[in-house]
């Protein structure tokens, strides 16, 4: 802290340093000696009273600036007493600018999807995820390791496509989860085999009894979900398709009015290629009073693919009407447009 007494006391010893060799004989020991003496004291008081004009960093360290302070006033008589003082003023007054930063501050990076470490993933997410060889390895398998919460119909896609990734790790997970997800719906169309030749051999085959009348529906789904989650693949697929159609019959063979499963057996003949089978069960489960929102996508597919453009326009404008169909929206807008 600045205190003016001290630099009372720094001028009044430099008067003293100078009246002294007056007062007494200028040219004798004493006087020099007198002189000595009152203008280092003079110098020090300057030091003191100057170092608080100073900035916190060209203060420091205290100690070495009072001694440099004090020693060049001292050096130069009258000259370096004044110029130490007016020195410091120019430093008090005429600061050096603070350099100006080059960043005031510093904005959050872009977010970048692939650097995001948190363990929910989207679909979308996933796909520009597993998709990019340019993602780290460790941010690839979370995401694989997030397809375990989704259903098979989602993850099973994306794990196939990563079976061709360079990856060796990556390949090897992805295929042990493919064959965990077929191996767990296997164990389970086992197991209903196994219900449904007990059921055969207690309640008779034809008709089927209750117990074995739900193991066919069972296995009817079961052999369905190879097929609807991609797990079952070329000559497997095929047959999946087969036994799931012919166990959906055994069903509807005692339950015809049943839309759920006429729905399913048309999935099934329309995925055989049989267009208007599959065109007439779509239309009976329809009938049976299964939401037009479940069928008419179905049925709008099979126009599309039979080439009838106008009923596949017919179709779709029909499901203009409900709002309820949010995932179908882009594709009914393209074909509602006029």
């Amino acid at each position: 802290m600045l205190s003016t007494k001290w630099g009372l006391w720094a001028i009044v010893m430099e008067l003293t340093a100078w009246a002294g060799p007056v007062l007494l004989d200028g040219h004798s020991d004493a006087a020099l000696l007198s002189y000595l003496l009152a203008h280092a004291a003079a110098c020090v008081l300057l030091a003191v009273f100057t170092l608080p004009l100073l900035s916190a960093e060209q203060s420091r360290p205290r100690i070495p600036m009072l001694a440099l302070m004090a020693v060049c006033s001292y050096a130069v008589p009258l000259a370096g007493f004044i110029g130490v003082f007016l020195g410091t003023l120019v430093l008090r007054v005429y600061r050096a600018a603070r350099p100006i930063e080059d960043f005031q501050s510093v904005h959050l990076p872009e977010f970048d999807l692939h650097q995001r470490i948190q363990s929910g993933f989207r679909q979308t997410g996933l796909r520009a995820v597993l998709g990019n060889s340019e993602v780290p390895a460790r941010s690839r398998m979370r995401a694989m390791v997030a397809l375990q919460h989704m259903s098979g119909r989602i993850s099973s896609p994306l794990l196939r496509n990563v079976l061709n990734d360079s990856s060796e790790d990556l390949r090897l997970l992805a295929y042990g989860m493919l064959d965990a997800l077929e191996r767990n719906i296997s164990r389970s169309i086992d197991k209903e085999l196994d219900t449904l030749r007990e059921a055969e051999e207690k309640e008779g085959a034809d008709p089927l009894g209750p117990t074995g009348l739900q193991a066919a529906e069972k296995l009817s789904a079961l052999y369905w979900e190879l097929v609807y989650q991609n797990l079952a693949q070329g000559d497997m697929r095929n047959y999946a398709i087969s036994e799931s159609l012919r166990f959906c019959e055994r069903v509807l063979a005692q339950q015809p009015q049943h839309p759920q499963h006429n729905l399913r057996r048309g999935l099934l003949l329309h995925a055989l290629g049989r267009m208007d089978e599959a065109e007439q069960a779509y239309a009976r489960a329809q009938q049976l009073g299964l939401p037009a929102t479940r069928v008419l996508p179905y049925l709008a597919e099979l126009s599309f693919e039979q080439r009838d453009f106008a009923k596949t326009r017919q179709l779709m404008q029909q499901l203009d009407e409900w709002s309820a169909l949010p995932r179908l929206r882009p594709v009914i807008d393209y074909w509602s447009a006029r």
